[in-house]
Order: C-alpha cells, then sequence, then structure tokens
C-alpha cells in the first residue's frame, strides 16, 4: 500500500467516525492521516536529498575532470607562449574559458538543486481542517469545542424531507382518529 493509499484510508476512517458521532476517534484518525500525508512528503525529500548528494559526487567528478583538462591547457599555454604563436593561443584560451563555462554552469545547478531542503510541522489547525472538509464531503454538520461546550457531529438532515415525513405522521395520526 502506498503512503497515498494509507493517507485515503485514515480519511476514510475519520468519515466513518465522523458519522458515527465519535469526534475523538475522528481526531485521531485525522492526526494519522497527516501523519501519513507528511511521512509521504518526507520521503520526496529524502529522495531529494539524496538526488541532490549524487549531484555534488558528480560535480565532485566533473571538477576533477576539468582539473585534469585545466592542467592540459596550462601546459598547451606554457608551450604555445614559448613559440609566441597567436594560433595557438588563441585555440589554448577558447580552450579554456569552454572549460570554464562548464564548470560554472555545473556548479550553479548542483547548488541550486540542494537549496530546497526544509522540514514540515503538522499543527492541529490542519487536523481540524481535515476533520470539517471530510465532514462536508460527508455531509455532516460538524461541531468544535468551544470552551467548555461540547456539541457532537450529527448527520445534516435536507428541510424538505423532515416536514414531509411529520405531514405523512399527521395524516396517519388523523385517518386512525377517524
Amino acid at each position: 500500500m502506498s503512503g497515498l493509499e494509507k493517507e485515503q484510508a485514515e480519511k476514510n476512517k475519520v468519515k466513518k467516525a465522523l458519522i458515527q458521532g465519535n469526534n475523538d476517534i475522528a481526531q485521531i484518525y485525522a492526526q494519522n492521516a497527516i501523519r501519513k500525508g507528511q511521512e509521504r512528503l518526507n520521503l520526496l525529500r529524502l529522495a531529494s536529498r539524496i538526488d541532490a548528494v549524487a549531484s555534488r559526487i558528480q560535480t565532485a567528478v566533473t571538477m576533477r575532470s576539468v582539473t585534469n583538462n585545466m592542467a592540459h591547457v596550462v601546459r598547451g599555454m606554457d608551450k604555445a607562449m614559448e613559440t609566441m604563436n597567436l594560433e595557438k593561443i588563441t585555440m589554448v584560451m577558447d580552450k579554456f574559458e569552454e572549460q570554464f563555462e562548464d564548470l560554472e554552469s555545473s556548479t550553479n545547478y548542483y547548488e541550486t538543486v540542494s537549496n530546497d531542503m526544509n522540514a514540515v510541522s503538522q499543527p492541529q489547525d490542519q487536523v481540524d481542517q481535515l476533520m470539517s472538509q471530510i465532514a462536508d464531503e460527508a455531509g455532516l454538520e460538524l461541531k468544535h469545542k468551544i470552551g467548555d461546550t461540547v456539541v457532537d457531529a450529527t448527520p445534516s438532515l435536507p428541510t424538505t424531507e423532515a416536514p414531509n415525513e411529520e405531514d405523512k405522521l399527521s395524516e396517519r395520526l388523523r385517518a386512525l382518529r377517524n
């Protein structure tokens, strides 16, 4: 079962508990759902960090390669300077600039990848928001603890059905009296 499926299963448990009027149990399930969502995000962050480490290793390998190439370029510059051949000096300088640009672009890319690593917390307002959202989806009226008063979650009945049922019962009562 994937992290998303586990999170959805916990949300379904919240809905069931709200329908049954068990706010405390629904709150526990809502906390579990948020925790499962956070676990999924944390695993994605971990994967991102692993990718960042792999990128840094790749940068180190690239740097080593560039360093070796630079050493060859410097030797080439020394030879070109000895002969004072402008054509060779220009070719060596072009190669030097090209390798320097490659190094700079690689370094900038790897730095931006590794800058997005922050932890996220799980505050109570997220739990309340999730419970309200699931209650809305289930057609329930959810009452929260306000001060010392506690009101349970109760299914909200459409206003058109309640009078019809009362009318039917009133008609039956009249029929029985006659």
